[in-house]
């Protein structure tokens, strides 16, 4: 049985359809920032083993950048799927 993903504009579909684009949890330097923590920023990641928040990609539907809230570590279960635009604008407040 396809893994399914809920996509906020176009329902249901399965994850064959979308592309993984990486961990959504970096916070972006100020333009100002010290260069060493744009080099963190680009550098160094964690790996995390969990519940964890990723950008992905509808690639083969609507195009939109989503942040995708999964089990990444046994079950894959999918939490929550947001569009990436409301994310940011939500962790702006």
């Amino acid at each position: 049985m396809a893994s399914l993903i809920t996509c906020p504009h176009c329902g249901v579909r399965p994850k064959e359809e979308f592309s993984i684009r990486g961990d959504a949890s970096p916070v972006r330097p100020a333009p100002g920032a010290p260069d060493d923590a744009w080099y963190r920023y680009v550098f160094i990641r964690d790996n995390p083993k969990g519940r964890i928040i990723e950008h992905w990609h509808h690639s083969a539907g609507c195009r939109r950048w989503l942040v995708v809230e999964r089990d990444n570590a046994g079950s894959h279960e999918v939490y929550s799927v947001t569009d990436a635009s409301d994310y940011a604008k939500e962790a702006a407040r």
